[in-house]
């Protein structure tokens, strides 16, 4: 009788277990909430939805391999000419993505790229959000130069960003509707800025892009990132439109 017993309390504890890791097995209400409403930018597995700024074809030295996209620079080829761009054209939205870059590397993603011929490139007239590290400059203080300022516009609260070659997440927000931008890398914001109107002018004509044509004019436009001559990578790529 004292081993059925020993046999019955073991099933019990067993099915218990069981129970338990299904439970664990259930998204957090959280984490389904985050992931309703958003849409892959990137599949992991091609540049389907992207193509290179004025061109229909996409540089070799943008690779894709085990779910991440990267540029990797030729010295025997053109270089900052192959920035990619979406193909769709957004407003109001939340981009998600992980990112990182090579030892003194730079890069950046673009909002609001206004793809003209006019304009050799992206630079020209989207604003964008600095990648770059800076392991050999100890002494970096520009905060408008840093992962996560608007480069040369919207300095950063305080630097978050990891070293090199580590990965980093950016949730940019961008809504023109409310006229409120933000920078949030690894988890902190670390920019908050208007993306339109009298304030936004008033922060473009305070910098080096005062006059430059076509400067952050549009409100839709595509999500760039950047070909600075640097290693750079990234994956996870998602992006959720922002609705009324």
């Amino acid at each position: 009788m004292k081993n059925v017993l020993i046999v019955v309390v073991f099933v019990g504890l067993l099915a218990s277990c069981k129970s338990g890791t299904k439970q664990k097995e259930v998204v957090p209400e959280q984490t389904a909430a985050l992931e309703e409403g958003w849409t892959d930018l990137f599949d992991g597995e091609s540049f389907k939805g992207w193509h290179t700024y004025l061109r229909d074809t996409i540089s070799t030295q943008w690779q894709i391999k085990d779910g991440v996209m990267f540029y990797k620079p030729d010295p025997d080829k053109a270089q900052g000419m192959n920035n990619l761009i979406t193909d769709q054209k957004y407003t109001n939205y939340e981009l998600s993505l992980d990112w990182k870059i090579s030892v003194d590397g730079n890069s950046g993603v673009f909002y609001g790229v206004l793809e003209d011929e006019k304009f050799v490139v992206p630079y020209m007239t989207a604003p964008e959000i600095q990648i770059r590290d800076y392991t050999n400059i100890p002494d970096f203080t520009d905060h408008q130069q840093m992962s996560g300022a608007i480069f040369g516009i919207v300095g950063i609260e305080r630097d978050v960003a990891k070293k090199a070659g580590e990965w980093n997440h950016f949730l940019i927000k961008i809504d023109h509707k409310n006229n409120v931008g933000s920078v949030t890398l690894n988890e902190v914001e670390v920019a908050n800025f208007p993306v339109n109107g009298d304030a936004w002018n008033t922060l473009v004509a305070s910098s080096k892009f005062k006059d430059w044509e076509g400067f952050g004019i549009t409100r839709e436009g595509h999500i760039g990132l950047q070909d600075h001559a640097h290693g750079v990578w990234f994956r996870n790529i998602k992006i959720k439109e922002l609705v009324d």
